[in-house]
């Protein structure tokens, strides 16, 4: 008998490739786009392999999105869901402040703030944007590096993994500046973390500290930040250690207050912040991703994502006709507050808006003018 003989594999790729892409690789302004070497558990580059960090780069506005930048993440997704040699998608913000705090409010002020054809038209971007991270055919992991707030929660809930350094803060605010977090928040959070904390966290625009996350369940784990001496320590504004209170209530993740709140805010000042653990953990289960069926991963996510995205198609395109109409009232008003009113006031008076209202007031230019905060001169 003839000895066996190994088998030799073809791995060459075909002599041409189809371009899956609409338009050729653009770069746009706040947001970067980057093609990093995947790397195996044991650290090791896998060659030829690569995941891809989309990052919202606009730190000066807490990475708030403008309209070209929502453009430049759908752009983004797109790509990287296309491209053969991409396992795994971050999407991250720049900086250590902010992952992003929702759609840039001086653009909204400025321009979309009484014309409601125009953010109707905006909204459709945005919906484009949810839905490019819903359905992109690589994993896509949120790395928290600050604030996800508003439209940044939305779009970081849009994500399959969420993983976030402990100083962050989690939450919505669209009812405390004239809008409703129907941008995908009351249609993921249910689905997430049950309605009832979803009634708390849409409505009541309280933020949630990273620890109280992922305890209730918007993010699959949470990692220090803050160095002091050299050594990392837990967010020391909230209560990190598991336990109840007198009266049974789960208090991790929860404010710490008093004599500890101020022991707390000193030791915050006396350290730095660095985010290499949070970058070692989202490495960690890109290399999880990496050592598995491609298909077979692919097709695990779409069906998990499948609670998530029927709620966002059943409610998406009514929920942009209605923020498109509300640029006229309460959008209108809420985010010109924020805009103009002076730094430490920013919201507006809502017991005049309501009596006002009580009354039959109707939306006029002298109604919105009263409303919005003046600086005291």
């Amino acid at each position: 008998m003839k000895p066996e003989t190994a088998t030799i594999v073809d791995r060459t790729a075909p002599a041409h490739l189809n371009d899956h892409d609409l338009v050729p690789h653009q770069i746009v302004p706040g947001v970067l786009y980057e093609k990093k070497p995947a790397k195996r558990p044991d650290g090791s580059v896998a060659e030829g392999l690569f995941n891809v960090w989309i990052t919202l780069d606009n730190q000066k506005q807490y990475n708030s999105y403008t309209t070209e930048m929502v453009k430049g993440v759908i752009m983004g997704f797109r790509e990287a869901s296309n491209a053969r040699d991409v396992v795994s998608v971050v999407f991250t913000g720049a900086g250590d402040k902010a992952f992003c705090t929702g759609g840039n409010t001086k653009e909204y002020a400025e321009y979309y703030a009484g014309n409601p054809q125009e953010y109707r038209a905006y909204m459709r971007l945005f919906n484009d944007m949810v839905s490019s991270i819903l359905g992109c055919d690589k994993p896509v992991i949120c790395r928290v590096n600050g604030m996800r707030i508003g439209g940044g929660q939305e779009i970081g809930m849009a994500a399959d993994f969420s993983i976030a350094q402990d100083l962050a803060k989690f939450g919505q605010a669209g009812p405390k500046h004239g809008s409703a977090p129907i941008g995908g928040a009351t249609d993921f959070l249910p689905v997430m973390i049950g309605c009832e904390q979803a009634m708390v966290s849409g409505s009541l625009c309280e933020p949630w500290s990273a620890h109280k996350a992922a305890r209730v369940g918007i993010i699959m784990d949470v990692v220090p930040a803050l160095k002091v001496d050299g050594k990392f320590v837990a967010n020391p504004l909230v209560v990190t250690d598991r336990y109840l209170d007198e009266y049974g209530r789960i208090i991790h993740g929860e404010s710490k207050t008093g004599d500890e709140l101020m022991k707390g805010k000193d030791l915050l000042k006396q350290g730095t912040i660095d985010l290499s653990l949070l970058d070692a953990k989202v490495e960690e289960v890109c290399a999880k991703i990496l050592m598995t069926f491609p298909d077979c991963f692919t097709k695990t996510i779409q069906e998990l994502r499948k609670p998530k995205l029927n709620a966002w198609n059943a409610n998406k395109e009514n929920s942009r006709d209605w923020l498109g109409l509300n640029m006229m009232t309460e959008a209108r008003t809420g985010f010109r507050a924020f805009n103009e009113g002076p730094k430490d006031e920013r919201e507006i008076d809502f017991v005049a808006l309501r009596q006002a209202l009580a009354k039959g007031a109707p939306w006029t230019p002298e109604l919105i003018e009263s409303l919005i905060p003046k600086a005291k001169g």
